[in-house]
């Protein structure tokens, strides 16, 4: 397989285990990141919303999906210039800039919104590379768009919405933009939350900074359930669907056993 950049390994039963239990722990650690940002602006996530200015609710679906396709190719040549960085980097990069956009409040959020999404895109990347896939594959490209349709670090999910793992679209004549379409609408609710946390007033470039720091934690957590289970499917040589299905046993014990 093209896509493929390192050799597959052979892996075992109990080896197997180990590794969903691994992204089962990746998953919960995800969907925890966002209390810190919540405790921060005093509110819930479901009110921050409101507190966008009509026009700005009104436009965040278009403004995601523009902001998605110049992504995509701000990512790719970034990648060809600047190596992959590590976790930590990536989130302190990303806090510097949310702090440069909550200076300015909700206009300065609003200009960084491109920005942040072309930079968690290139995370992204990065973790389908560490992953052993190669980030310019069509397949890996999808599989990229797709993390952003994960619920968003704000969201109070239990592994319910797994949605993001399963997500398809056949590689047809213009799929790539129908999956950015089909994404970005809700991915422009999880950065409304976020514009709107960056808006706070008084803490700026704090909130900005805090922001940018957890969505970026988030969305390498997420891409690496994503394509972990992904290279599981192949060096376990078991289909995709069951790991999903495994995965979500997992993270919802009381359901299995009900």
């Amino acid at each position: 397989m093209t896509e493929i950049l390192s050799p597959t390994r052979v892996l075992t039963p109990q080896e197997t285990d180990a590794e969903l239990d691994a992204l089962a722990e990746r998953y919960r650690n995800a969907a925890g990141v966002g209390v810190q940002l919540l405790n921060m602006v005093g509110g819930k996530a479901e009110n921050l919303l409101d507190q966008l200015p009509e026009p700005v609710k009104a436009g965040l679906g278009s403004a995601t999906e523009q902001a998605l396709k110049l992504a995509m190719g701000a990512a790719v040549r970034s990648r060809r210039v600047v190596p992959d960085q590590k976790p930590g980097v990536n989130r302190a990069m990303s806090a510097a800039m949310g702090a440069a956009g909550g200076v300015a409040g909700l206009p300065g959020a609003l200009v960084e919104l491109p920005a942040t999404t072309a930079f968690l895109l290139r995370t992204i990347q990065g973790v389908a590379a560490e992953n052993g896939f190669d980030p310019e594959a069509e397949n890996v490209t999808f599989d990229c768009i797709r993390v952003f349709a994960a619920a968003g670090p704000l969201a109070h999910d239990d592994g319910a919405d797994l949605g993001f793992l399963t997500l398809r679209l056949s590689l047809s004549g213009g799929a790539l933009q129908k999956l950015i379409a089909q994404v970005a609408p809700k991915l422009g609710v999880v950065m409304g939350q976020k514009l709107a946390a960056q808006a706070v007033p008084v803490l700026g470039a704090v909130a900005g900074a805090t922001t940018n720091y957890v969505f970026s934690g988030y969305y390498q957590q997420m891409a690496q359930v994503h394509f972990g289970l992904r290279r599981l499917a192949i060096d376990a040589d078991v289909a995709h669907d069951d790991l999903v299905h495994a995965l979500q046993t997992r993270l919802q014990p009381e359901v299995s056993k009900g």
